[in-house]
């Protein structure tokens, strides 16, 4: 008599059951991997875009960013607070300062010692101490932006922010915070001054015909054009030692047709002058400051032929009051 053994049955069904469901959970997890894998980018896909950003991040620095070039002459201690100030301006590139101490040693060592710091500073030792050897066209400038700063000035990081935003839409304009105008005379003789003049064809003191360069961005061909000035303007700076902001006005004036600048309202800007030790006091000082700045813009009209400026009323100022501004202007 034979005996059939069923035993193994269910371990059969059971196990082409067990076997089904492998298959089915192996089949989701192929569908949820196939899934995942179509979200993520491919390698091509990844790649190309990265280069293409990295190339156009690269083209486009010298657009977003700007350069500061800053003159400075017995000032090392203010010059040392001010670099430490603006090393955290946005979009700054590269620091240039104009070093007219001759003879005396640049305190590049104690400032690399002290670093690492956010963006480089070159220092550009000077044979001659002129006013306008900061209107150099330096091999270092790489911006077409430039941000000129007198050494006693500071200004907010906010307020460099939001100028350098203007300028990135007035770019053939000098854009920043000092005003300035010239005034014509029955005479014909023009004086120099601020807000306080009144041109008797306006009627108000409410118009500016130039801004100066001590506080200011402007686009570095600018300082290309100025190497080619005629000789009669190079002589002016230098008899005077002054004039040189007056002069760029001229050139930009010239160059566009319109008025030279472009005035943002500041809302914190300070003169850092009585924070020096050495007793080093602006050529604003002088008695004769005025008379000289008048002196130029009278010379300059000779030299050009004629007056470029032209009065502009436009200001632009931010919308508001930052939390953290002094408003209480020490300029």
């Amino acid at each position: 008599m034979r005996y059939f053994h069923f035993c193994k049955l269910p371990g059969r069904v059971m196990g082409i059951r067990l076997l089904r469901f492998t298959s089915v959970v192996i089949i989701v997890l192929l569908l949820v991997a196939g899934a995942l894998t179509a979200l993520l980018p491919s390698i091509k896909d990844d790649k190309m875009p990265n280069l293409k950003r990295e190339s156009k991040t690269q083209s486009q620095s010298a657009l977003d960013s700007f350069t500061l070039i800053m003159q400075t002459y017995n000032r090392t201690d203010l010059l040392l607070k001010l670099l430490n100030h603006y090393q955290a301006i946005p979009h700054l590139h590269k620091v240039i300062v104009v070093w007219n101490n001759i003879g005396e040693k640049i305190p590049e060592e104690m400032w690399n010692s002290l670093g690492p710091h956010p963006v480089p500073v070159v220092f550009k030792v000077q044979t001659v101490n002129r006013m306008r050897n900061r209107l150099q066209n330096f091999p270092e400038l790489e911006t077409k932006a430039v941000l000129m700063m007198d050494d006693d000035t500071l200004v907010s990081a906010h307020d460099l922010a939001f100028a350098f935003s203007v300028w990135q839409q007035f770019p053939e304009h000098i854009v920043g915070f000092v005003p300035r105008k010239h005034i014509s005379t029955p005479s014909g003789v023009y004086s120099y001054g601020s807000f306080e003049l009144q041109n008797p064809g306006f009627g108000n003191g409410d118009q500016y015909s130039m801004v100066l360069i001590g506080a200011a961005f402007f686009h570095s061909r600018y300082l290309e054009d100025f190497q080619r000035q005629p000789e009669a303007v190079y002589a002016l700076i230098d008899e005077t030692q002054n004039c040189d902001d007056i002069a760029m006005n001229f050139l930009v004036a010239k160059h566009t047709g319109k008025p030279s600048g472009v005035f943002v309202k500041p809302v914190d800007i300070r003169n850092l002058e009585k924070d020096t030790n050495s007793g080093y006091s602006g050529m604003w000082h002088r008695a004769e400051h005025l008379l000289q700045r008048s002196y130029c813009v009278n010379k300059l009209v000779n030299i050009y032929d004629g007056m470029p400026l032209k009065y502009s009323n436009i200001m632009i100022s931010q919308f508001g009051f930052p939390n953290y501004a002094n408003h209480k202007n020490k300029m």
